[in-house]
C-alpha cells in the first residue's frame, strides 16, 4: 500500500495541546505527556506506519550532508520523512506547527520551523546514546518523540533512556502509544534499547531559522 492509498486520519482539535506543561519544559529542559493524542488517533497512524510498502522507509544514517552515513553499530532504524503532501502524514504536521506556536507564545523560545519522520526499530534494533544537536552547530532546538505503538509493556522493552550531565539515568521513558516527549536537542544524550516487538514512532525537531540564501541549516 502507498501514501496515495490513504485519506485524513485525524482532525487536529483531536490533539490534547492543553497537556503540554511548557513551565515543566521551562524549568527542567524535557516534559513528558502520557496522552497527547486519543487512543483511536493514535491506533489510525500506527495502522498507517505499519501498512506503508517497505520502499517507503530507508536505512536512518548519522551526520549531515558530507558526514551522513549509516552504521547499523550505532542506529538500526528504519525511517520515512513526513511530507505535507500526504493526507495523514499532514496532519500530524498541522499539529506540531500548533504546538510551536503555543510553545514560542509561552516560552519565547523562536521556534522557526519543524521536520519529523517515522521511525521503524524492528525487534532487537537500537539506537545508542547521542545527542541530537551539538551547541553552536545546529538549528535543532526542541525534540519530539511521540509513539504510536499500542498495548505496549515493560516486557516489549524498547525504552528511551535520558541521561543527565553527570552520565545517569535521568528518565526511562516506556513507548506506550499517545505518549509525546519534548527535550532540548542539545542538553540531553540519550538513546533507544533494543525492543522485543517491531516499535513505531515519530521523532522530529523543532529548529530556530539559520537559513542562508533561502537554504534552512546550510551545510557548514
Amino acid at each position: 500500500m502507498t501514501t496515495a492509498d490513504f485519506e485524513p486520519i485525524i482532525e487536529l482539535d483531536a490533539f490534547n495541546t492543553q497537556a503540554i506543561d511548557c513551565a515543566q519544559l521551562a524549568t527542567h529542559g524535557y516534559v513528558i505527556v502520557p496522552n497527547f493524542l486519543a487512543t483511536e488517533h493514535c491506533r489510525a497512524l500506527f495502522d498507517y506506519a505499519v501498512a506503508l510498502d517497505p520502499n517507503a522507509w530507508q536505512q536512518a544514517g548519522i551526520g549531515r550532508a558530507d558526514q551522513y552515513t549509516t552504521n547499523t553499530a550505532v542506529r538500526q532504524d528504519k525511517i520515512r520523512w513526513l511530507h505535507r503532501e500526504c493526507a495523514p502524514e499532514a496532519t500530524y504536521l498541522e499539529l506540531m506547527d500548533a504546538l510551536r506556536v503555543q510553545i514560542n507564545r509561552e516560552l519565547f523560545m523562536g521556534l522557526f520551523d519543524y521536520e519529523c519522520h517515522l521511525a521503524h526499530y524492528p525487534p532487537g534494533a537500537f539506537y545508542r546514546k547521542h545527542l541530537d544537536a551539538f551547541k553552536g552547530r545546529s538549528n535543532r532546538i526542541l525534540t519530539s518523540v511521540f509513539y504510536l505503538n499500542p498495548e505496549w509493556d515493560t516486557n516489549d522493552g524498547g525504552e528511551l533512556v535520558m541521561y543527565d550531565a553527570q552520565g545517569d539515568v535521568l528518565e526511562k521513558v516506556l513507548p506506550e502509544a499517545g505518549k509525546l516527549v519534548l527535550f532540548l536537542s542539545d542538553v540531553f544524550v540519550h538513546e533507544v534499547l533494543p525492543g522485543q516487538r517491531d516499535r513505531f514512532s515519530i521523532t522530529g525537531w523543532y529548529r530556530h531559522n539559520a537559513s542562508i540564501g533561502g537554504v534552512i541549516d546550510p551545510t557548514r
